[in-house]
């Protein structure tokens, strides 16, 4: 069933699992535990994830490594999606902490597929909205590397 075929409360229970389920990977260093969700054909399934990441960063800071090295990993799988949502997530983050993921932005800009491109270009929107100055040094710095090549 398609996630906004729920009820109201069954989406808010559904990304409280989903949260529940990626802290638990997460704290067990177990990269299949996110896949699922970030892989998931629903959108709206992989909105409740990288939403859901991005709040896990900031609550439970002991698993912030952890969150950047699953993200690593999962930004070189195949499939879009997946990296896709790994750019999405890493945006959540960046609103507050851009520093600990500008490496996601730096490559998911050169994505092979245009889905992880545009969550870029998403993220930057939203990131500069509440973290302007350091989303416009690295698009300043982005934009003349560019140019100069």
């Amino acid at each position: 069933m398609a996630f906004y075929d729920l009820s109201k409360d069954e989406r808010a229970a559904l990304s409280a699992t989903i949260k529940k389920n990626l802290s638990n990977a997460l704290s067990s260093s177990l990269v299949a535990g996110i896949i699922g969700y970030f892989s998931d054909e629903d959108t709206y399934i992989r909105k409740a994830a990288y939403l859901a990441i991005g709040r896990i960063y900031f609550e439970q800071a002991y698993l912030q490594a952890s969150i950047i090295n699953s993200l690593n990993t999962l930004l070189e799988k195949e499939d879009f999606k997946i990296r896709q949502t790994v750019i999405n997530a890493a945006g959540e983050i960046g609103k507050q902490d851009f520093d600990s993921v500008q490496h996601f932005f730096d490559k998911g800009l050169f994505d092979a597929h245009h889905s992880p491109r545009n969550a870029v270009i998403g993220s930057i929107k939203k990131m500069g909205e509440v973290n302007p100055e350091s989303v416009l040094a690295w698009t300043k710095n982005t934009c003349i590397t560019m140019i100069k090549k």
